[in-house]
């Protein structure tokens, strides 16, 4: 998971916050406010849309010490022979057919386990 900081330049007559967002791809598991100094942090991953929008990388240190939980994640081969990073206590994993649909038969079966 990488944090970044959004950038977009908001062409609306109020000012619209830019904040900082901890993500996985397009998946979004937390987010500190712009002014905040703690991180809201979601139970199931969010798909965000980042079109039209600009971000910059920057240190995920201050999600860190604020995550509720240390998050495992789990290798599994795939049916084809690839690796995946599951993640059970969120449902998440980064094989195709998650980002696709935002669940897949790796996150079933190890939460049957």
């Amino acid at each position: 998971m990488k944090a970044y900081l959004e950038t977009t330049e908001w062409k609306a007559d109020y000012r619209v916050p830019n904040n900082v967002y901890l993500l996985d791809g397009d998946w979004l598991h937390a987010m500190l406010a712009e002014g905040s100094k703690a991180a809201k942090w979601f139970t199931k991953p969010i798909r965000i849309d980042r079109r039209g929008r600009k971000f910059q990388e920057v240190s995920a240190v201050q999600f860190g010490s604020q995550r509720p939980a240390e998050i495992t994640t789990i290798t599994v081969v795939g049916s084809k022979g690839n690796s995946y990073q599951v993640d059970p206590a969120i449902g998440t994993c980064t094989c195709p057919g998650f980002a696709f649909r935002g669940n897949c038969k790796h996150v079933k079966e190890l939460a049957k386990n």
